[in-house]
């Protein structure tokens, strides 16, 4: 049996469905090492994803009960695992590292760590961030979609904060990671918006500031006229956070931007188009576009829009000064279908990897 509690860990990671790819260097057991110590790096190796009690945990790797639940109390309290409600009493999994463990180092993360954090992205994410389905999925507000079209709860950023019965926002960890490498962008922080079916869910929170709905969907309002895209977890059901993201220091769009992975996110299920007959060619548009699917076209004044490029996000519809800009529908034909549940996700993941999941569940 390897010796390496950081190995053993990574290995680990490495079998959910998200991926945790070595690296040639060891850059990701010096991540591991930031964020765990041996202790709980051992630990966290021989978790599941699906939640067991200390005293199952006790019986299936040995160890007292009691020390198990001190220690994986502690873990939970630092972002390393999650806990819920099992069979008998509060259980405990393993959580991928993305996303998961890396977005709960919000309020631990330094210099030091979003250096490592930098090195690993650089040679790992392009493989991570290349596989199917995507792990993010775009987007629009339902106000940018052409009247009278329907727009199903799960595409819509605002059913989504309607649909939550609690609201919290904390700062972008992307945003933050690479203003500590001395690479910072324009776009605010504080937009990483989170959502829970429990009524006041945030109070009280460490690194989370509890929001009304109204508050929540100002935030939203803030973050699309700011420019930044809105993604979610790539399934129907179970969504709880919306990530408003750019292309310069998102980790996941970085990866269209910098790596040029044309799959790294999935698009919404609507696509952008212009009027013809209002569109004065004035090019504002183009500055608030992220994936370059907006141009001006050679013969005449007119935004044309690249269709496979446009992710279907709209952030560029409400800042056209002449209304010239809808999204519509797209053909079911050119729409992936998407995981109803996160199960499903994994399910689908793994089976494009070739993982068997029962070493992990």
């Amino acid at each position: 049996m390897n010796d390496n509690p950081y190995q053993r860990l990574a290995q680990r990671l490495d079998a959910l469905p998200n991926g945790f790819p070595p690296t040639e260097d060891n850059a990701e057991l010096r991540l591991l090492e930031k964020i765990f110590t041996p202790e709980q790096a051992a630990l966290a190796a021989q978790l599941r994803l699906t939640l067991e009690t200390p005293e199952q945990l006790a019986e299936r790797i040995g160890g007292d009960s009691q020390d198990l639940k001190k220690q994986l109390k502690g873990m939970v309290r630092r972002g390393l695992i999650s806990a819920g409600r099992g069979d008998g009493g509060v259980a405990y999994r393993l959580m991928p590292f993305v996303v998961g463990i890396y977005e709960y180092q919000i309020g631990r993360i330094d210099g030091e760590l979003a250096q490592l954090f930098e090195d690993y992205y650089q040679q790992a994410f392009k493989g991570m961030l290349s596989m199917e389905p995507s792990v993010h999925r775009v987007i629009p507000i339902g106000e940018t979609v052409k009247m009278g079209m329907e727009v199903r709860p799960f595409e819509s950023a605002t059913e989504i904060v309607n649909n939550a019965n609690a609201w919290g926002v904390q700062d972008c960890i992307c945003r933050k990671q690479k203003a500590l490498i001395d690479d910072p962008c324009d776009h605010p922080v504080d937009n990483c918006m989170v959502f829970h079916p429990r009524p006041d869910a945030f109070e009280n929170v460490p690194y989370i500031d509890s929001l009304t709905k109204d508050e929540a969907h100002a935030k939203l309002k803030e973050a699309a006229e700011a420019g930044l895209v809105h993604s979610v977890n790539n399934t129907k059901e179970g969504i709880y956070y919306i990530c408003n993201c750019c292309t310069c220091s998102c980790g996941i769009l970085r990866g269209m931007a910098e790596m040029g992975i044309a799959n790294v996110v999935a698009r919404s299920a609507f696509v952008n188009t212009v009027d013809e007959d209002l569109c004065e060619g004035c090019e504002t548009c183009i500055e608030y576009c992220q994936f370059d699917a907006l141009s001006l076209a050679d013969d005449a004044l007119l935004i044309e829009i690249n269709q496979t490029s446009c992710v279907g996000c709209g952030v560029c519809v409400p800042a056209c000064p002449d209304e010239a800009l809808v999204l519509v529908r797209r053909p079911e034909e050119d729409v992936l279908p998407i995981p109803v549940t996160e199960d499903d996700w994994r399910e689908e993941r793994a089976a494009a990897r070739g993982l068997d999941m029962s070493v992990v569940l």
